[in-house]
């Protein structure tokens, strides 16, 4: 049995090597030149090492194919990789682009607010820029430190240490604002108040005034949507506090003429040429001849002449539906157009028209109709020392004018 397998074997071996024998069989080739004939012996060994080395050949470029078609897998792989990387890097520095003009943009609003707190403050107050800039950017507070990360200019930017000066600015700002404003709401309500001591409503001045207002319209350039809160309120706060107190400066506080008393009063009485009942529009003061008549508040002089039954008159117009009349002069010392300031000389005392005797007859009319003078020149300290103060404000910003 194992001789018979182990023949079967040597069979097997046999038909290799002469298949092998009969792929590369010994060759000769002849070669005939110049008539000799010559011949060339390739041995089986020949035929299969050159069979080998091209068999190697083509292994070996199979190989660096595929080595370099890995090669360039891996170099798309690393150029994705690149690509990636490249885009990340473009959106953190868009993001830092962002971040900058964010930055700059908070920066600009705080500087626009800034310039818009100097000249409402400069406007109504006279004061000096510098003045106004060391209450508002100085060093800041405890209230101030507690809000620097609130308000609507903190949305903008993320709180980076390099931005927490700006909040700060921002927040002492803001502060600012409300603090002024509450100190102006104070002011406009003494304002108001005496003026309701005069007997007038504030609010129908108001409503009553021709307040001429135009222009073309520019937004705000500060923060993009509404203007801050605060400085809404402020603005609002010094607009009512200068209309009341542009308004109470103009109520006729002073005193006509220097005469001590009165000879008649307002409001009914007998008549002094017939007797009969009749009604007093005004105050009537005696006085010398050629006496100064006095404006009793700052105004412009309106007319200048002669009236039916008060002889020589002058009207002076002080705002808001007020006027005074000065009657039975004798002369003028004023003309039409012209601006008088309280206690400014207008004309002289009189006796014409409808007069028993030198006197000034006075009265102080509210959009055309008489009323009482005696609220206005009977008024209490208080009342005139919060007018005087008015009054001093806008001379202050009268002579930085």
């Amino acid at each position: 049995m194992g001789s018979h397998l182990s023949q079967r074997s040597k069979k097997g071996k046999l038909s290799f090597r002469e298949r092998l024998a009969a792929f590369c069989p010994e060759r000769e080739i002849f070669l005939r030149s110049g008539g000799r004939v010559k011949f060339i012996r390739i041995s089986r060994r020949a035929q299969l090492g050159a069979a080998g080395i091209l068999s190697a050949l083509f292994v070996g470029w199979g190989a660096l194919t595929i080595a370099m078609v890995a090669d360039n897998s891996t170099v798309a792989h690393d150029r994705a990789l690149l690509a990636e990387r490249g885009k990340a890097v473009a959106s953190e520095a868009g993001k830092v682009e962002h971040y900058r003009k964010s930055v700059e943009e908070l920066t600009r609003d705080l500087e626009e607010r800034q310039d818009f707190m100097d000249d409402l403050y400069r406007t109504h107050f006279g004061a000096e820029d510098k003045a106004l800039s060391d209450r508002v950017v100085g060093s800041p507070d405890a209230e101030t430190g507690k809000g620097a990360s609130q308000g609507r200019s903190g949305a903008k930017i993320g709180m980076a240490p390099e931005t927490a000066p700006l909040m700060k600015i921002d927040a002492r700002q803001r502060r600012f604002a409300l603090l002024l404003a509450t100190a102006v709401e104070r002011r406009a309500d003494k304002a108001a108040a005496a003026i309701r001591s005069f007997g007038l409503n504030p609010d129908s001045l108001s409503r009553s005034a021709a307040r001429a207002q135009g222009g073309p319209f520019v937004p705000w350039p500060g923060e993009r949507d509404d203007m801050p809160q605060e400085l809404a309120r402020l603005a609002s706060a010094l607009s009512r506090m200068e209309f009341l107190e542009s308004s109470l400066i103009a109520i006729p506080s002073g005193k006509p003429t220097a005469a001590p008393m009165e000879t008649s009063s307002y409001g009914y009485r007998r008549d002094p040429f017939n007797g009969h009942a009749a009604f007093h529009a005004g105050i009537d003061f005696p006085g010398r001849h050629g006496q100064p008549v006095l404006a009793a508040a700052k105004g412009k002089v309106v007319y200048v002449g002669q009236r039916q039954g008060y002889g020589n008159v002058i009207e002076v117009e002080h705002g808001n539906g007020l006027m005074t009349r000065y009657a039975h002069l004798s002369g003028f010392s004023s003309r039409v157009g012209q601006a008088v300031a309280r206690g400014d000389t207008i004309g002289r005392m009189g006796s014409t028209g409808r007069s028993t005797g030198t006197h000034l007859h006075f009265e102080v009319r509210l959009d055309g109709q008489p009323i009482n003078p005696r609220r206005f020149l009977e008024a209490r300290q208080d009342v005139l020392q919060v007018q005087q103060t008015a009054k001093a404000r806008f001379a202050g910003i009268g002579d930085r004018g």
